[in-house]
C-alpha cells in the first residue's frame, strides 16, 4: 500500500521575506514627492504580487476542476469528494474561483499567443491585465509593444490604447474625423463612444450621423452626434420590449424620424426605455405578490389561538397580500412628507405560484 504524501507545512517552505522601507506617516519634516513615491513604489510591488498569486490561484483551481471532472457522479460519491466541496473546505465561492479560474486562462492566452512573456506581467496592475486579456488581439499587440518599451500598463493605458485602436480602425468614422484624430485635434476618448454607439444602429441612422459630422468635424459636432446616436440605440433597443407598443397601428420608425425633426429624440428615448422597465418591474411585482399571496394562505392554515404574534403579522401583510396594495411612500409615521400608495392587481385567471 503507498505511503500518502507527507502534508507540506509552513516550516518546508523556502523563507521570503516581504517586507517595505515605508515612509513614516509622522515625519513631517520628509518632502511630499518622496513620500508619494515610496508610497506608490510600495503599492505597485503590492499589487504586481497579488497579480502572479491570483494567476497561480486560478490554476491550482482549474488543476483541482478537471481533477474531478474526469472523475464520474459514482467515483466522485465514492471518494465523497467534488470540486465543490473542494471550494467549500477552503471556504472559497464558486463565484471567486471561476473569476481566478477565468484570469489563469487570459494568463495562458496571453503567453502562448507571443503578446506577453512571464516577465512582462510585471508591468501590469491587475485590473489592466484582466482588461487587456479581453481585448481585441489589436488591442493586445498595442500593448505589448508598450510593454517592451518598459511602460507601466495600467488600466487607463489599455483604455487609451483601446480607444486609439477603436478610432484609427473603423469603418463607421468619416475620413473627416480620422484627419482630426492623426493631427490630434480631437482626442480619441471622444471617438471611440461614437463608434460603440453607432455599430449598434442600422446603416440608415449611421449614414445620416456619419454625414453630419463629415460637414462639420470638430468636438462640439462629435459630441452632439455621440449623444444622439446613444439616444437611437437605446430607443431601437428598448422599442421592440415593450408590449403596449405592439400595436400594429404604431410607425416605430416614423415616431422616431418625428422626434428627431422636433428636436425630442433624448426624452423620447427615455420614455421608451423607461416604459420598458415599467413593464419588467409591473411582471415582477406581479409574481411577487403572488407568492406572498401564497405563503399567506399556507400560513394562516397553520396558525390559531396558539399563535396571537404570527397571526398579528399575518393581519399587518393584508395590506400587500389583498387584491388592492397599499404602502407608503416616504414615512409612514406621516411626520414628513409621505402618501400613500394603492395598487390594484387583477387577473384573468386563477394561479398558484408554488
Amino acid at each position: 500500500m503507498p505511503r500518502s504524501p507527507r502534508p507540506l507545512t509552513l516550516d518546508a517552505l523556502e523563507p521570503t521575506e516581504f517586507k517595505f522601507d515605508l515612509p513614516d506617516p509622522t515625519n513631517d519634516h520628509i518632502e511630499e514627492l518622496e513620500f508619494q513615491q515610496k508610497i506608490d513604489q510600495a503599492w505597485l510591488v503590492c499589487d504586481r504580487f497579488d497579480l502572479q498569486t491570483d494567476i497561480w490561484r486560478g490554476r491550482i483551481l482549474r488543476a483541482v476542476r478537471e481533477h474531478y471532472v474526469q472523475r464520474s457522479s459514482s467515483e466522485q460519491q465514492k471518494l465523497g469528494r467534488s470540486f465543490l466541496n473542494w471550494l467549500s473546505d477552503r471556504e472559497i465561492s464558486k463565484t471567486q474561483a471561476y473569476r481566478l479560474i477565468e484570469l489563469a486562462d487570459s494568463a495562458d492566452t496571453l503567453l502562448e499567443g507571443g503578446h506577453i512573456e512571464p516577465e512582462d506581467i510585471n508591468h501590469f496592475s491587475k485590473q489592466a491585465f484582466v482588461e487587456t486579456a479581453q481585448a481585441e488581439p489589436e488591442v493586445q499587440q498595442l500593448v505589448s509593444d508598450a510593454v517592451k518599451r518598459g511602460d507601466r500598463i495600467t488600466r487607463r493605458e489599455v483604455r487609451q490604447l483601446s480607444d486609439d485602436w477603436t478610432a484609427m480602425s473603423s469603418d463607421l468614422l468619416p475620413e473627416e474625423i480620422r484627419e482630426k484624430v492623426v493631427d490630434q485635434t480631437i482626442p480619441t476618448r471622444y471617438v471611440a463612444p461614437l463608434v460603440k454607439h453607432l455599430e449598434k444602429l442600422p446603416e440608415a441612422h449611421q449614414s445620416s450621423i456619419r454625414q453630419a459630422i463629415a460637414e462639420q468635424p470638430d468636438l462640439d459636432t462629435l459630441k452632439q452626434a455621440t449623444g444622439e446616436a446613444r439616444s437611437l440605440s437605446r430607443y431601437l433597443e428598448a422599442a421592440p420590449q415593450v408590449q403596449a407598443l405592439n400595436d400594429e397601428s404604431i410607425d416605430i420608425e416614423n415616431a422616431l424620424d418625428e422626434a428627431m425633426r422636433l428636436g425630442c429624440l433624448n426624452s423620447a428615448a427615455e420614455l421608451v426605455n423607461q416604459a420598458a422597465q415599467l413593464e419588467t418591474a409591473i411582471v415582477k411585482l406581479y409574481t411577487t405578490w403572488k407568492r406572498v399571496n401564497s405563503l399567506s394562505g399556507k400560513l394562516y392554515e397553520d396558525t390559531g389561538a396558539s399563535t396571537p404574534h404570527l397571526r398579528a403579522m399575518l393581519k399587518s401583510l393584508e395590506r400587500l397580500s389583498s387584491d388592492s396594495l397599499e404602502f407608503y411612500f416616504g414615512d409612514p409615521r406621516g411626520d414628513n412628507f409621505s402618501h400613500t400608495i394603492r395598487v390594484k392587481l387583477e387577473d384573468d385567471r386563477e394561479t398558484s405560484i408554488d
